[in-house]
């Protein structure tokens, strides 16, 4: 499927740009292209998006456990797509949000 390469591997195992600036995110998603994980939508700095715009990688997968979902940005609708290198999601005991010492108390008021 154009736009997606089965053997692109994740990034690491949160948000690229939260990790580098300190900041923390409520789930994650995957670029089903080139496998840069970035914060969902619903995090403060939405960089999921931001970098699906910023590269014109139009699919992502969820990088959450239990969920397998592809979106794509271009007609905004949701896809079945193929399995993705591993790992499929982020570590099981990683907090969610997260990472932990960095969510702030009042973390349901920021989220949208």
């Amino acid at each position: 499927m154009d736009g997606i390469d089965p053997r692109a591997v994740p990034s690491g195992t949160g948000c690229v740009e939260c990790e580098a600036a300190g900041g923390w995110w409520l789930h994650l998603r995957r670029c089903a292209k080139c496998g840069h994980i970035g914060c969902c939508d619903s995090s403060p700095e939405q960089h999921a998006s931001q970098h699906a715009a910023q590269t014109g990688h139009p699919f992502v997968q969820s990088f959450e456990p239990e969920e397998s979902w592809f979106w794509n940005y271009r007609a905004e609708s949701y896809y079945d797509g193929p399995r993705l290198a591993d790992p499929q999601h982020r570590p099981l005991d990683q907090a969610v949000p997260g990472p932990r010492e960095r969510v702030p108390r009042d973390w349901r008021r920021l989220v949208r």
